[in-house]
Protein backbone atom coordinates (compact mmCIF):
# COMPACT_ATOMS: atom_id res chain seq x y z
CA UNK A 1 0.00 0.00 0.00
CA UNK A 2 1.44 3.63 -0.86
CA UNK A 3 2.95 5.33 2.01
CA UNK A 4 3.98 2.35 3.59
CA UNK A 5 6.93 -0.38 3.33
CA UNK A 6 3.63 -3.38 4.63
CA UNK A 7 6.48 -4.37 7.04
CA UNK A 8 7.02 -5.03 10.86
CA UNK A 9 10.54 -5.82 12.00
CA UNK A 10 10.15 -8.54 14.78
CA UNK A 11 13.07 -8.86 16.96
CA UNK A 12 12.99 -11.50 19.19
CA UNK A 13 15.37 -10.46 22.19
CA UNK A 14 15.63 -13.98 23.99
CA UNK A 15 17.33 -15.70 20.47
CA UNK A 16 18.97 -13.29 19.29
CA UNK A 17 17.10 -13.28 15.81
CA UNK A 18 14.49 -10.93 14.28
CA UNK A 19 12.75 -11.57 11.35
CA UNK A 20 10.64 -9.16 8.61
CA UNK A 21 6.53 -10.00 8.43
CA UNK A 22 4.35 -8.39 6.12
CA UNK A 23 1.15 -6.36 6.93
CA UNK A 24 -1.81 -7.00 4.58
CA UNK A 25 -3.44 -4.38 3.27
CA UNK A 26 -6.82 -4.51 4.86
CA UNK A 27 -5.10 -3.57 8.21
CA UNK A 28 -3.47 -0.44 7.07
CA UNK A 29 -6.84 0.27 5.41
CA UNK A 30 -8.87 -0.12 8.35
CA UNK A 31 -6.41 1.78 11.01
CA UNK A 32 -3.62 3.09 9.20
CA UNK A 33 -0.28 3.20 10.92
CA UNK A 34 1.48 4.82 13.96
CA UNK A 35 -1.34 4.42 16.84
CA UNK A 36 -3.73 2.56 14.48
CA UNK A 37 -0.94 -0.11 13.38
CA UNK A 38 0.83 -0.22 17.02
CA UNK A 39 -2.57 -0.97 18.35
CA UNK A 40 -3.51 -3.45 16.35
CA UNK A 41 -0.69 -4.97 17.37
CA UNK A 42 -0.84 -4.82 20.61
CA UNK A 43 -4.36 -6.51 20.94
CA UNK A 44 -3.99 -8.99 18.79
CA UNK A 45 -0.39 -9.99 19.57
CA UNK A 46 -0.07 -9.33 22.93
CA UNK A 47 -0.67 -11.81 25.69
CA UNK A 48 -4.02 -11.50 27.43
CA UNK A 49 -3.13 -10.66 31.11
CA UNK A 50 0.27 -10.25 30.46
CA UNK A 51 2.57 -8.71 33.29
CA UNK A 52 4.03 -5.52 31.92
CA UNK A 53 7.64 -6.46 32.83
CA UNK A 54 7.17 -10.21 31.27
CA UNK A 55 9.42 -10.84 28.59
CA UNK A 56 6.08 -11.76 26.75
CA UNK A 57 4.98 -8.10 27.02
CA UNK A 58 5.22 -7.10 23.27
CA UNK A 59 7.20 -3.60 23.26
CA UNK A 60 6.13 -1.95 19.58
CA UNK A 61 7.99 1.06 17.95
CA UNK A 62 5.24 2.89 15.11
CA UNK A 63 5.52 5.86 12.68
CA UNK A 64 3.33 6.50 10.22
CA UNK A 65 2.57 7.02 6.35
CA UNK A 66 3.46 11.04 6.81
CA UNK A 67 6.64 9.77 8.45
CA UNK A 68 9.58 10.60 5.77
CA UNK A 69 7.87 12.66 3.57
CA UNK A 70 8.42 16.42 3.53
CA UNK A 71 4.64 17.12 5.37
CA UNK A 72 5.23 19.80 7.95
CA UNK A 73 5.75 18.29 11.33
CA UNK A 74 6.30 14.95 10.30
CA UNK A 75 8.92 14.06 12.31
CA UNK A 76 7.50 11.74 15.19
CA UNK A 77 7.04 8.00 16.07
CA UNK A 78 5.42 6.20 19.04
CA UNK A 79 5.92 3.33 21.26
CA UNK A 80 3.29 1.12 22.28
CA UNK A 81 3.29 -1.69 25.09
CA UNK A 82 1.25 -2.65 28.25
CA UNK A 83 2.29 0.05 30.73
CA UNK A 84 3.57 -0.54 33.86
CA UNK A 85 1.74 2.74 35.73
CA UNK A 86 -1.64 1.49 34.49
CA UNK A 87 -1.85 -2.06 34.38
CA UNK A 88 -3.29 -0.84 30.61
CA UNK A 89 -2.91 0.59 27.24
CA UNK A 90 0.50 2.42 27.12
CA UNK A 91 1.69 4.92 24.63
CA UNK A 92 4.11 7.82 24.24
CA UNK A 93 4.58 9.75 21.19
CA UNK A 94 8.05 11.67 20.20
CA UNK A 95 9.71 14.58 17.71
CA UNK A 96 12.89 15.34 17.32
CA UNK A 97 15.14 13.33 14.47
CA UNK A 98 14.31 9.86 15.03
CA UNK A 99 11.19 8.96 12.92
CA UNK A 100 12.62 9.32 9.64
CA UNK A 101 15.45 6.81 10.71
CA UNK A 102 13.30 4.61 11.84
CA UNK A 103 11.09 4.52 8.54
CA UNK A 104 14.16 4.85 6.31
CA UNK A 105 15.16 1.15 7.53
CA UNK A 106 12.11 -0.20 5.32
CA UNK A 107 9.38 -0.87 8.31
CA UNK A 108 6.37 0.59 9.87
CA UNK A 109 6.64 -1.18 12.90
CA UNK A 110 9.10 -2.61 15.38
CA UNK A 111 7.92 -5.05 17.53
CA UNK A 112 10.29 -6.20 20.20
CA UNK A 113 9.58 -9.66 22.25
CA UNK A 114 11.64 -11.62 25.00
CA UNK A 115 14.34 -10.65 27.16
CA UNK A 116 17.98 -10.56 26.20
CA UNK A 117 20.40 -12.56 28.47
CA UNK A 118 21.98 -9.19 29.63
CA UNK A 119 22.03 -5.48 28.86
CA UNK A 120 21.88 -4.97 25.35
CA UNK A 121 22.19 -2.22 22.76
CA UNK A 122 20.35 -2.74 19.25
CA UNK A 123 21.55 -1.48 15.97
CA UNK A 124 18.99 -2.03 13.72
CA UNK A 125 20.13 -0.65 9.72
CA UNK A 126 18.25 -1.35 6.52
CA UNK A 127 20.34 -4.70 6.74
CA UNK A 128 19.24 -6.18 9.58
CA UNK A 129 19.97 -6.06 13.64
CA UNK A 130 22.75 -6.10 15.55
CA UNK A 131 23.10 -6.94 19.10
CA UNK A 132 25.72 -5.20 21.25
CA UNK A 133 27.01 -5.61 24.83
CA UNK A 134 26.09 -2.63 26.65
CA UNK A 135 27.66 -3.64 29.97
CA UNK A 136 29.47 -0.61 30.14
CA UNK A 137 27.04 1.70 30.53
CA UNK A 138 24.67 -0.07 32.67
CA UNK A 139 23.82 2.21 35.08
CA UNK A 140 25.03 5.21 33.44
CA UNK A 141 22.90 8.36 32.53
CA UNK A 142 20.73 8.87 29.30
CA UNK A 143 22.67 11.42 27.68
CA UNK A 144 25.74 9.57 28.46
CA UNK A 145 24.45 6.31 27.21
CA UNK A 146 23.16 7.94 24.07
CA UNK A 147 26.12 9.33 22.55
CA UNK A 148 28.22 6.25 23.39
CA UNK A 149 25.13 4.32 21.64
CA UNK A 150 25.61 6.45 18.23
CA UNK A 151 29.32 5.97 18.58
CA UNK A 152 28.86 2.60 18.16
CA UNK A 153 26.19 2.91 15.15
CA UNK A 154 26.37 4.25 11.60
CA UNK A 155 27.63 7.54 11.16
CA UNK A 156 23.83 9.23 10.59
CA UNK A 157 21.73 7.13 13.52
CA UNK A 158 19.68 8.55 15.72
CA UNK A 159 18.72 6.77 18.78
CA UNK A 160 16.59 6.12 21.63
CA UNK A 161 17.73 5.21 25.27
CA UNK A 162 16.85 4.78 29.12
CA UNK A 163 18.45 6.20 32.25
CA UNK A 164 19.12 4.42 35.50
CA UNK A 165 15.25 4.54 36.47
CA UNK A 166 14.96 2.48 33.03
CA UNK A 167 16.93 -0.22 34.07
CA UNK A 168 15.27 -0.34 37.62
CA UNK A 169 12.02 -0.36 36.48
CA UNK A 170 10.81 2.72 37.57
CA UNK A 171 6.86 2.85 36.76
CA UNK A 172 7.78 6.72 35.89
CA UNK A 173 10.30 5.60 33.66
CA UNK A 174 10.89 7.80 29.99
CA UNK A 175 12.96 7.08 26.73
CA UNK A 176 15.19 9.86 25.74
CA UNK A 177 15.70 10.43 22.06
CA UNK A 178 17.89 13.62 21.26
CA UNK A 179 19.30 14.08 24.75
CA UNK A 180 16.07 16.20 25.86
CA UNK A 181 13.48 14.77 24.43
CA UNK A 182 11.45 12.12 25.78
CA UNK A 183 8.71 9.42 25.22
CA UNK A 184 7.56 10.30 28.93
CA UNK A 185 4.32 8.69 30.48
CA UNK A 186 2.99 5.53 31.37
CA UNK A 187 6.70 3.86 32.49
CA UNK A 188 7.51 2.49 28.82
CA UNK A 189 11.03 2.93 29.77
CA UNK A 190 10.79 0.64 32.35
CA UNK A 191 9.69 -2.23 30.23
CA UNK A 192 12.26 -1.60 28.16
CA UNK A 193 14.36 -2.13 30.70
CA UNK A 194 12.88 -5.38 31.97
CA UNK A 195 14.04 -6.86 28.36
CA UNK A 196 16.94 -5.88 29.39
CA UNK A 197 17.44 -3.41 26.56
CA UNK A 198 19.26 0.15 26.90
CA UNK A 199 18.72 1.58 23.90
CA UNK A 200 18.52 1.31 20.45
CA UNK A 201 19.59 3.22 17.32
CA UNK A 202 18.43 3.13 13.86
CA UNK A 203 19.94 3.92 10.57
CA UNK A 204 17.87 4.41 7.00
CA UNK A 205 17.63 5.82 4.01
CA UNK A 206 14.75 3.86 1.94
CA UNK A 207 11.43 6.15 1.41
CA UNK A 208 8.19 4.63 1.27
CA UNK A 209 6.45 5.33 -2.36
CA UNK A 210 3.53 7.82 -1.97
CA UNK A 211 0.87 8.03 -3.67
CA UNK A 212 0.29 11.46 -5.25
CA UNK A 213 3.68 14.05 -4.54
CA UNK A 214 2.14 16.88 -6.00
CA UNK A 215 -0.95 16.86 -3.77
CA UNK A 216 1.16 16.56 -0.87
CA UNK A 217 3.34 19.99 -2.00
CA UNK A 218 0.12 21.61 -2.48
CA UNK A 219 -1.42 20.43 1.24
CA UNK A 220 2.43 21.78 2.89
CA UNK A 221 1.82 25.40 0.25
CA UNK A 222 -1.77 25.30 2.28
CA UNK A 223 -0.53 24.44 5.80
CA UNK A 224 2.13 26.87 5.04
CA UNK A 225 -0.27 29.92 4.28
CA UNK A 226 -2.34 28.96 7.39
CA UNK A 227 0.72 29.02 9.82
CA UNK A 228 1.77 32.52 8.28
CA UNK A 229 -1.42 33.94 8.76
CA UNK A 230 -2.26 32.56 12.30
CA UNK A 231 -1.30 34.00 15.41
CA UNK A 232 -0.57 30.43 16.98
CA UNK A 233 2.46 30.25 14.92
CA UNK A 234 4.16 33.51 16.70
CA UNK A 235 2.85 32.48 19.79
CA UNK A 236 4.60 29.28 19.70
CA UNK A 237 8.11 30.67 17.78
CA UNK A 238 8.19 33.63 20.45
CA UNK A 239 6.84 31.58 23.66
CA UNK A 240 7.04 27.74 22.80
CA UNK A 241 4.33 25.91 25.67
CA UNK A 242 5.69 27.65 28.69
CA UNK A 243 3.16 30.23 27.09
CA UNK A 244 0.68 27.98 29.19
CA UNK A 245 1.75 29.18 32.45
CA UNK A 246 -0.11 32.77 32.18
CA UNK A 247 -3.03 31.68 30.15
CA UNK A 248 -3.85 28.48 33.28
CA UNK A 249 -3.09 31.33 36.02
CA UNK A 250 -5.31 33.50 34.52
CA UNK A 251 -7.83 31.06 34.19
CA UNK A 252 -6.74 30.02 38.11
CA UNK A 253 -6.91 26.28 36.48
CA UNK A 254 -2.68 26.10 37.22
CA UNK A 255 -2.22 23.33 39.37
CA UNK A 256 -0.51 24.50 42.74
CA UNK A 257 0.58 22.98 45.85
CA UNK A 258 -0.72 19.25 44.93
CA UNK A 259 -3.56 20.24 43.52
CA UNK A 260 -5.28 22.65 46.48
CA UNK A 261 -5.01 25.75 43.91
CA UNK A 262 -5.46 27.08 40.90
CA UNK A 263 -3.50 30.14 41.06
CA UNK A 264 0.52 30.43 41.84
CA UNK A 265 1.27 33.45 43.55
CA UNK A 266 4.91 33.38 42.19
CA UNK A 267 3.61 32.02 38.63
CA UNK A 268 5.91 35.17 36.73
CA UNK A 269 8.88 33.51 37.60
CA UNK A 270 7.89 30.75 35.66
CA UNK A 271 6.47 31.99 33.13
CA UNK A 272 7.46 32.19 29.14
CA UNK A 273 8.30 36.64 29.72
CA UNK A 274 10.74 35.33 32.49
CA UNK A 275 12.25 32.58 30.21
CA UNK A 276 12.60 35.40 27.77
CA UNK A 277 14.36 38.06 29.93
CA UNK A 278 16.55 35.79 32.28
CA UNK A 279 17.90 32.98 29.55
CA UNK A 280 20.06 32.59 26.66
CA UNK A 281 17.12 31.48 24.40
CA UNK A 282 18.25 29.36 20.44
CA UNK A 283 15.19 27.67 18.46
CA UNK A 284 15.51 24.09 18.33
CA UNK A 285 13.16 22.93 16.04
CA UNK A 286 12.42 19.35 14.87
CA UNK A 287 12.82 18.90 10.98
CA UNK A 288 10.11 20.07 9.15
CA UNK A 289 8.39 22.35 11.58
CA UNK A 290 7.67 26.08 11.51
CA UNK A 291 6.23 26.22 14.89
CA UNK A 292 9.99 26.41 15.85
CA UNK A 293 8.38 25.83 20.02
CA UNK A 294 11.15 23.65 21.36
CA UNK A 295 13.72 26.19 22.46
CA UNK A 296 17.18 25.56 24.58
CA UNK A 297 17.48 27.37 27.36
CA UNK A 298 20.91 27.98 28.97
CA UNK A 299 20.92 29.51 32.23
CA UNK A 300 22.66 32.93 32.36
CA UNK A 301 23.27 33.65 36.38
CA UNK A 302 22.66 31.85 39.67
CA UNK A 303 23.76 28.65 41.16
CA UNK A 304 22.98 26.61 37.93
CA UNK A 305 24.79 29.46 35.51
CA UNK A 306 25.62 27.48 31.98
CA UNK A 307 23.43 24.56 32.22
CA UNK A 308 21.49 24.10 29.28
CA UNK A 309 18.56 21.87 27.91
CA UNK A 310 15.61 21.59 25.51
CA UNK A 311 12.91 23.45 27.47
CA UNK A 312 11.76 23.69 30.04
CA UNK A 313 7.77 22.95 28.45
CA UNK A 314 4.93 23.63 29.76
CA UNK A 315 4.44 20.68 31.49
CA UNK A 316 7.29 20.06 33.63
CA UNK A 317 6.95 23.89 34.84
CA UNK A 318 3.70 22.66 36.25
CA UNK A 319 4.49 19.50 37.64
CA UNK A 320 7.89 20.72 39.04
CA UNK A 321 7.14 24.03 39.84
CA UNK A 322 3.13 24.32 40.13
CA UNK A 323 2.83 21.45 42.09
CA UNK A 324 5.86 21.91 44.14
CA UNK A 325 5.33 25.88 44.67
CA UNK A 326 8.59 26.35 43.30
CA UNK A 327 9.40 30.26 42.59
CA UNK A 328 12.79 29.75 40.58
CA UNK A 329 12.57 28.77 36.97
CA UNK A 330 16.66 28.38 37.22
CA UNK A 331 15.66 25.69 39.84
CA UNK A 332 13.01 23.92 37.73
CA UNK A 333 15.62 23.49 34.74
CA UNK A 334 18.05 22.29 37.14
CA UNK A 335 15.59 19.00 37.78
CA UNK A 336 14.39 19.20 34.65
CA UNK A 337 18.00 17.85 33.85
CA UNK A 338 18.46 15.71 36.13
CA UNK A 339 15.30 13.80 35.17
CA UNK A 340 16.30 14.18 31.84
CA UNK A 341 19.44 12.34 32.86
CA UNK A 342 18.32 9.71 35.58
CA UNK A 343 15.54 8.69 32.38
CA UNK A 344 12.51 10.17 35.03
CA UNK A 345 9.19 11.31 33.86
CA UNK A 346 9.06 15.06 34.94
CA UNK A 347 5.15 14.71 34.90
CA UNK A 348 4.90 12.70 37.34
CA UNK A 349 8.02 12.86 39.57
CA UNK A 350 6.80 16.05 40.32
CA UNK A 351 3.41 14.71 41.36
CA UNK A 352 5.35 12.52 43.24
CA UNK A 353 7.57 15.00 45.02
CA UNK A 354 4.58 17.30 46.03
CA UNK A 355 2.64 14.01 46.86
CA UNK A 356 5.63 13.44 49.21
CA UNK A 357 5.54 16.73 50.67
CA UNK A 358 1.95 16.54 52.24
CA UNK A 359 2.79 12.68 53.25
CA UNK A 360 5.47 14.11 55.55
CA UNK A 361 3.33 16.80 56.75
CA UNK A 362 0.80 14.15 57.62
CA UNK A 363 3.02 12.38 58.94
CA UNK A 364 2.99 9.28 57.00
CA UNK A 365 7.02 9.29 55.92
CA UNK A 366 10.16 10.55 57.76
CA UNK A 367 11.50 11.73 54.56
CA UNK A 368 11.97 16.12 55.47
CA UNK A 369 10.38 17.96 52.59
CA UNK A 370 8.71 20.96 52.17
CA UNK A 371 7.13 23.20 49.45
CA UNK A 372 9.72 25.07 47.61
CA UNK A 373 12.76 23.01 48.46
CA UNK A 374 14.64 21.75 45.10
CA UNK A 375 17.61 20.48 46.74
CA UNK A 376 15.15 18.13 48.58
CA UNK A 377 13.20 17.31 45.48
CA UNK A 378 16.58 16.45 43.86
CA UNK A 379 17.57 14.06 46.23
CA UNK A 380 14.22 12.63 46.34
CA UNK A 381 14.45 11.71 42.57
CA UNK A 382 17.48 10.28 42.76
CA UNK A 383 16.03 7.80 45.64
CA UNK A 384 13.53 7.18 43.32
CA UNK A 385 15.93 6.39 40.20
CA UNK A 386 17.94 4.08 42.44
CA UNK A 387 15.15 2.62 44.63
CA UNK A 388 16.14 3.43 47.25
CA UNK A 389 15.10 4.24 51.08
CA UNK A 390 11.63 6.23 50.29
CA UNK A 391 12.41 5.79 46.92
CA UNK A 392 11.46 2.70 46.81
CA UNK A 393 7.79 3.39 47.65
CA UNK A 394 7.75 6.09 45.05
CA UNK A 395 9.30 3.81 42.24
CA UNK A 396 6.12 1.60 42.58
CA UNK A 397 4.04 4.74 41.31
CA UNK A 398 0.70 6.58 42.79
CA UNK A 399 -1.54 4.00 43.28
CA UNK A 400 1.19 2.11 45.54
CA UNK A 401 2.70 5.06 47.79
CA UNK A 402 -1.05 6.30 48.17
CA UNK A 403 -1.88 2.52 50.20
CA UNK A 404 1.07 2.44 51.48
CA UNK A 405 0.82 5.81 53.23
CA UNK A 406 -2.72 5.28 53.39
CA UNK A 407 -3.15 8.87 51.71
CA UNK A 408 -5.45 6.97 48.80
CA UNK A 409 -7.96 10.35 49.40
CA UNK A 410 -6.02 12.78 48.55
CA UNK A 411 -3.55 11.24 45.45
CA UNK A 412 -4.54 12.17 42.19
CA UNK A 413 -5.17 9.82 39.38
CA UNK A 414 -6.47 8.12 36.67
CA UNK A 415 -5.55 4.06 36.21
CA UNK A 416 -2.30 5.51 38.10
CA UNK A 417 -1.48 8.29 35.69
CA UNK A 418 -1.55 11.79 37.18
CA UNK A 419 -2.99 14.55 35.13
CA UNK A 420 -1.31 17.47 33.38
CA UNK A 421 -1.45 20.85 33.88
CA UNK A 422 -5.19 22.05 33.28
CA UNK A 423 -7.15 21.43 36.24
CA UNK A 424 -10.54 19.80 36.08
CA UNK A 425 -12.39 21.64 38.29
CA UNK A 426 -12.29 24.87 35.87
CA UNK A 427 -11.69 23.44 32.70
CA UNK A 428 -14.45 20.50 32.85
CA UNK A 429 -14.13 19.09 29.64
CA UNK A 430 -10.40 18.42 30.76
CA UNK A 431 -12.09 16.40 33.17
CA UNK A 432 -13.87 14.29 30.40
CA UNK A 433 -10.42 14.20 28.92
CA UNK A 434 -8.66 12.94 32.04
CA UNK A 435 -11.45 9.86 32.60
CA UNK A 436 -11.77 8.55 29.25
CA UNK A 437 -8.13 8.38 27.85
CA UNK A 438 -7.07 4.97 28.00
CA UNK A 439 -3.48 5.59 29.11
CA UNK A 440 -4.75 7.16 32.28
CA UNK A 441 -5.17 11.15 33.11
CA UNK A 442 -3.96 12.35 29.90
CA UNK A 443 -4.23 16.41 27.80
CA UNK A 444 -2.85 15.10 24.85
CA UNK A 445 -5.16 12.25 23.68
CA UNK A 446 -7.29 15.30 22.75
CA UNK A 447 -6.01 18.95 24.10
CA UNK A 448 -8.77 19.73 24.68
CA UNK A 449 -7.71 22.98 27.10
CA UNK A 450 -6.93 24.58 23.67
CA UNK A 451 -10.91 24.64 23.28
CA UNK A 452 -11.64 25.96 26.67
CA UNK A 453 -8.78 28.25 27.09
CA UNK A 454 -9.51 29.77 23.25
CA UNK A 455 -13.22 30.38 23.97
CA UNK A 456 -14.32 28.00 21.27
CA UNK A 457 -16.25 26.60 24.41
CA UNK A 458 -17.28 27.77 27.61
CA UNK A 459 -14.68 25.66 30.41
CA UNK A 460 -17.99 25.36 32.57
CA UNK A 461 -20.18 24.18 30.06
CA UNK A 462 -21.43 20.35 30.59
CA UNK A 463 -24.23 20.03 27.93
CA UNK A 464 -22.96 19.12 24.65
CA UNK A 465 -19.50 19.34 25.12
CA UNK A 466 -18.72 15.24 24.67
CA UNK A 467 -19.62 16.22 21.22
CA UNK A 468 -16.65 18.94 20.48
CA UNK A 469 -14.47 16.73 22.58
CA UNK A 470 -14.72 13.94 20.42
CA UNK A 471 -14.15 16.08 17.11
CA UNK A 472 -10.73 16.76 18.69
CA UNK A 473 -9.98 13.23 19.89
CA UNK A 474 -10.96 11.70 16.79
CA UNK A 475 -8.48 13.81 15.07
CA UNK A 476 -6.06 13.59 17.36
CA UNK A 477 -6.33 9.47 16.92
CA UNK A 478 -5.65 10.33 13.23
CA UNK A 479 -2.60 13.15 13.75
CA UNK A 480 -1.37 9.90 16.28
CA UNK A 481 -1.67 7.33 13.37
CA UNK A 482 -0.59 9.16 10.26
CA UNK A 483 1.93 10.49 13.00
CA UNK A 484 1.74 14.38 13.16
CA UNK A 485 2.58 16.90 16.00
CA UNK A 486 0.01 18.27 18.13
CA UNK A 487 0.65 21.60 17.30
CA UNK A 488 -0.49 21.35 14.23
CA UNK A 489 -4.08 21.00 15.19
CA UNK A 490 -5.15 24.45 13.86
CA UNK A 491 -3.87 23.86 10.42
CA UNK A 492 -4.88 20.00 9.54
CA UNK A 493 -8.76 19.82 10.03
CA UNK A 494 -10.53 17.52 8.27
CA UNK A 495 -10.14 18.35 4.84
CA UNK A 496 -6.36 18.54 5.60
CA UNK A 497 -6.32 15.15 6.72
CA UNK A 498 -8.41 14.11 3.74
CA UNK A 499 -5.83 15.82 1.29
CA UNK A 500 -2.72 14.05 3.70
CA UNK A 501 -4.35 10.61 3.55
CA UNK A 502 -5.03 10.70 0.01
CA UNK A 503 -1.59 12.22 -0.89
CA UNK A 504 0.32 9.47 0.99
CA UNK A 505 -2.04 6.24 0.68
CA UNK A 506 -3.98 6.82 -2.23
CA UNK A 507 -7.49 6.39 -0.21
CA UNK A 508 -10.24 9.53 -0.75
CA UNK A 509 -12.23 9.44 2.46
CA UNK A 510 -14.34 11.94 3.64
CA UNK A 511 -15.11 13.18 7.20
CA UNK A 512 -17.44 10.62 8.07
CA UNK A 513 -15.19 7.59 6.69
CA UNK A 514 -12.23 9.60 8.28
CA UNK A 515 -14.13 9.45 11.71
CA UNK A 516 -15.03 5.81 11.15
CA UNK A 517 -11.36 5.29 11.22
CA UNK A 518 -10.75 7.44 14.40
CA UNK A 519 -13.50 5.92 16.39
CA UNK A 520 -12.21 2.11 15.29
CA UNK A 521 -8.55 3.20 16.67
CA UNK A 522 -10.09 4.23 20.01
CA UNK A 523 -12.48 1.84 20.68
CA UNK A 524 -9.80 -0.61 20.08
CA UNK A 525 -7.56 1.15 22.52
CA UNK A 526 -10.58 0.79 25.03
CA UNK A 527 -11.38 -2.48 24.18
CA UNK A 528 -7.52 -3.38 25.71
CA UNK A 529 -7.93 -2.13 28.34
CA UNK A 530 -11.41 -3.52 29.39
CA UNK A 531 -9.48 -6.79 28.68
CA UNK A 532 -7.26 -6.00 30.61
CA UNK A 533 -9.23 -4.98 33.81
CA UNK A 534 -9.38 -1.37 33.09
CA UNK A 535 -13.46 -1.45 32.28
CA UNK A 536 -15.65 1.43 31.95
CA UNK A 537 -16.06 1.46 35.51
CA UNK A 538 -12.42 3.78 35.70
CA UNK A 539 -13.44 6.34 33.50
CA UNK A 540 -13.75 8.33 36.14
CA UNK A 541 -11.84 11.15 38.49
CA UNK A 542 -10.11 10.75 41.88
CA UNK A 543 -12.99 11.58 44.59
CA UNK A 544 -10.90 14.76 45.55
CA UNK A 545 -12.07 16.45 42.56
CA UNK A 546 -15.77 15.93 43.23
CA UNK A 547 -15.39 16.90 47.15
CA UNK A 548 -13.03 19.36 47.07
CA UNK A 549 -13.18 22.78 45.52
CA UNK A 550 -9.63 24.60 44.48
CA UNK A 551 -8.55 27.46 46.45
CA UNK A 552 -10.10 30.37 44.26
CA UNK A 553 -13.94 28.14 44.62
CA UNK A 554 -13.46 26.22 41.77
CA UNK A 555 -15.76 22.84 41.71
CA UNK A 556 -16.42 19.51 39.54
CA UNK A 557 -19.81 17.69 40.98
CA UNK A 558 -19.43 13.95 39.92
CA UNK A 559 -23.24 14.26 38.29
CA UNK A 560 -21.57 16.83 35.85
CA UNK A 561 -18.83 14.00 34.85
CA UNK A 562 -21.48 11.39 34.33
CA UNK A 563 -23.20 13.55 32.48
CA UNK A 564 -20.33 13.88 29.84
CA UNK A 565 -19.52 10.62 30.43
CA UNK A 566 -23.05 9.75 28.86
CA UNK A 567 -23.13 11.91 25.65
CA UNK A 568 -19.38 10.09 25.10
CA UNK A 569 -20.54 7.24 25.12
CA UNK A 570 -23.90 7.59 23.27
CA UNK A 571 -21.91 9.45 20.54
CA UNK A 572 -19.33 6.21 20.45
CA UNK A 573 -21.42 3.39 20.47
CA UNK A 574 -23.52 4.97 17.63
CA UNK A 575 -20.62 5.24 15.33
CA UNK A 576 -19.67 1.66 16.12
CA UNK A 577 -22.78 0.44 14.79
CA UNK A 578 -21.56 1.87 10.88
CA UNK A 579 -19.08 -0.47 11.45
Amino acid sequence: MKGFFNKVLHIDLTHKSYTYESIPDAVLEKYLGGKGLGTYLLYHRNPVGVDPFSPENLFIIDVGPATGTRIWSQSRFGVVSKSPATGGYGESYCGGTLAPQIKGCGVDAVLLSGKADRLTFLIVTEQGVSFQDASPMAGKESYETEDYLLSLSPAGAKAMVIGPAGENRVLCACIKHDKYRSLGRGGLGAVLGSKNVKGISFHGTKKAEVADEGLLLELNRIVAQKGNQSPVTKNYQNYGTPMQVAATNAAKCFPTRYWKAGHFEKWENLSADYMRSHFEITHHPCPNCFLKCTRTSRLKTGRHAGLTIDGPEFETIYALGGLNALESLEEVVWLNDLCDRLGLDTMTAGNLSAFTIEAFKAGKTDFQIDYNQPDRMAELFRLIAQREGVGEILAQGIRYAARAWGLEDIAIHVKGLEPAGFDPRVLKGMGLAYAVSVRGACHLRATFYKAELSGQIDPSQIEGKAKLFIDYEDRAALFDSMILCRFFRDFFLWDELSMLIKGTTGMDLDKEQLERIANRIIQLARLYNTREGLGPETDTLPQRFFREPTKEGAALREEELQYMLKEYNTIRRSREKGE
